[in-house]
């Protein structure tokens, strides 16, 4: 009688265990959590949630919240590079510090950041004042939007491209040198590639980290309805108002954009993979 073997799916014992583990535990966390949002979205009928989740001032609040936070990704993207590239290759007094203040934003209470960033950005602020004598408000803007999920996602890209670089051997450069390329050409063709991945990371984990931003959004934004009103305080006030459905529809409809838009990044992430090997 032939006797049947399964394929070994790991050199180390306990695959099985391992994932049934890792199913139950991404089951009970995320998918079930989920399942439920979307069950409470329709709970009323398509009808509630189409008007629930398709409003002017839900629409309004969409393409703040997605404009503002691809706009401080894209920030982040060029100034958090050249703030790693310089933590990386270069060695200057107060390097350390510098480099244990990109991690701040992780370390304060959002709405600690909020605070701190309207009173800065303020008209009478330290910053501010200085934008309002050419007529450039920040504070209660939809830029001061921007800035606020500009300052929360930098660390992101910072930490994720810092080990590229580190990774990143100088003799490339040295050989690329040799060969008679110039600084701009060894940095687009050589350097540029290598790190494609680890910016494409960093950008779309900045990006998904300031979708769902609230706490440091509100104090700077003034929440006024139709202009600088973000979809989590929409959310939020649809679940003071014990809509709940409401409030899920609209948690949905941000749900299925970020993750279409996340997943047209990571496919940009692995043609960059594929172009760097």
């Amino acid at each position: 009688m032939a006797r049947f073997r399964f394929k070994q799916h790991s050199v180390l014992p306990g695959f099985g265990l391992s994932l049934g583990f890792t199913v139950f535990y991404l089951s009970l966390i995320v998918l079930l959590p989920l399942a439920a949002l979307f069950q409470r979205s329709f709970s009323k009928g398509w009808g509630h949630f189409w008007d629930a989740a398709w409003n002017e001032r839900a629409i309004a609040a969409y393409k703040l919240t997605f404009l503002a936070s691809f706009g401080g990704a894209l920030v982040n993207l060029v100034f958090g590079f050249l703030l790693a590239w310089a933590l990386t290759r270069y060695r200057f007094p107060g390097r350390r510090i510098l480099d244990a203040v990109v991690d701040l934003p992780f370390a304060l209470p959002t709405a600690v950041s909020g605070i701190a960033l309207a009173t800065i950005y303020s008209t009478n602020g330290w910053v501010g004042q200085w934008f309002d004598k050419i007529n450039v408000k920040i504070s209660y803007t939809p830029l001061g939007v921007m800035v606020a999920l500009t300052f929360i996602g930098l660390p992101f890209v910072v930490r994720t491209v810092q080990p590229a670089l580190q990774d990143l051997e100088g003799e490339i450069e040295e050989a690329s040198a040799s060969l008679g390329a110039s600084r701009w050409q060894t940095f687009y063709r050589v350097i540029l590639p290598l790190l494609l991945p680890a910016l494409l990371t960093g950008f779309a984990l900045s990006f998904a980290r300031a979708l769902g931003e609230y706490g440091s959004v509100v104090f700077i934004s003034g929440n006024m309805p139709m202009r600088t009103e973000i979809a989590p305080l929409l959310i939020v006030q649809r679940l003071e108002d014990y809509d709940y459905a409401g409030a899920t529809a609209i948690a949905v409809m941000t749900l299925a954009a970020s993750f279409v838009l996340l997943l047209i990044i990571n496919m940009l992430q692995r043609w960059g993979t594929r172009r760097a090997a």
